[in-house]
Parts: structure tokens; C-alpha cells; sequence
């Protein structure tokens, strides 16, 4: 059991037979009484996104996790499939699961998958992924006096505002924690 003090972003745990990673987190202290703590958690089975407040003091139990290297391969009918770099093996996981992760995968990306046992449960994605530009807007340079941007749209559909000289056929490294345009590649 892990006191709810403890929870930070990426946290997994267990609470009513659910299990859950924090993907939000905060920690309020009113003037009188015992503090709450605000999560918004995702449910890894279900991929529900639902926020769970709990009391200073609670407990909720706490998960032991393997995690292995894998590499993406595929989607197919909704089940995304990966290759552990180890065995071979090829784990599938829900699209529901997945989350905003879908946006980043591309083929032959190496990214470390979590497991209960032998079940994949969750993926964690690098930092930033290298992708293709595939379209663009029209932008006009002088449209504004700073940091002009415009909408791109990569090829995994994900669109990103960058700077106006990028475009289709150019290469970009995205980062993966808010989709935003880090550099031309």
C-alpha cells in the first residue's frame, strides 16, 4: 500500500480492482482540515479518463510493473501490435488503451511497453519522434510581426503548428509529452 501523498504523474496503482496511472496530478490544502488530492487518472484497461479525489491519509495499493523494450509494427482492427526486442514475442494492445500515444506511433519506432505479468498494459513513448511532413498550409510571409506559425500535418495524421518555413516532404522531431514542434530534422 502506497499512501496518496506519493502519487505523481505516471504513478500506477490499483483501487477497486481497477487498475490506474496518474496523469494529472495536484494537491490542495485548504486553511482548516486535511488536505485532497486531485488526479486524473486513466483506467489501463478500459483507456477511461475519469478524476478520482482522495483524502491526505488514504492508502491505495501499489503495483509491481516489468517493463521490456519493444519495437511498433502495426495496427490491425483496432489492436495495435509491437515485437519485444528480446523474444520475439508480439504483444497486442488496445486502441482504447493507447490513449493520445496512436498520434506518435510510427513504423519501427523502439519504445518501452509495461507489463502486469504477462499482459501489456501501457507504452512509454521517447521524448520526441522524428516524422514526415505530408501537408500544409499556405502561409504568407509578414502575416504577423512575431513568431509567425502555421498547421502542419504529419504522417500519422497528428497536426502541429510550426514555423513557417517548414514544409511537406520536410522531416520534423515532435515531442511526444504535448505535440509540440521542437526542430527540422
Amino acid at each position: 500500500m502506497i499512501d496518496v501523498n506519493e502519487l505523481r504523474n505516471g504513478v500506477t496503482f490499483l483501487l477497486d480492482d481497477q487498475l490506474y496511472k496518474v496523469i494529472d496530478y495536484s494537491h490542495n490544502k485548504p486553511g482548516r482540515g486535511k488536505a485532497t488530492i486531485r488526479t486524473k487518472v486513466r483506467n489501463l484497461r478500459t483507456g477511461e479518463v475519469l478524476e478520482k479525489s482522495f483524502i491526505s491519509g488514504s492508502r491505495v495499493q501499489d503495483v509491481r510493473l516489468d517493463y521490456r523494450e519493444a519495437q511498433y509494427l502495426y495496427e490491425q482492427n483496432g489492436l495495435y501490435v509491437f515485437m519485444d526486442n528480446e523474444t520475439y514475442e508480439q504483444p497486442m494492445i488496445n486502441a482504447a488503451v493507447m490513449g493520445d500515444s496512436v498520434n506518435f506511433l510510427i513504423e519501427g519506432l523502439v519504445m518501452k511497453l509495461t507489463f502486469l505479468g504477462d499482459e501489456p498494459i501501457d507504452v512509454e513513448l521517447p521524448t520526441a519522434v522524428e516524422m514526415d511532413v505530408v501537408e500544409s498550409e499556405m502561409a504568407v510571409k509578414g502575416d504577423t510581426a512575431t513568431g509567425a506559425t502555421k498547421l502542419v500535418v504529419v504522417e500519422t495524421g497528428l497536426k502541429v503548428q510550426v514555423p513557417l518555413f517548414v514544409n511537406v516532404g520536410d522531416r520534423i522531431k515532435v515531442d511526444t509529452r504535448n505535440g509540440a514542434y521542437l526542430t527540422r530534422v
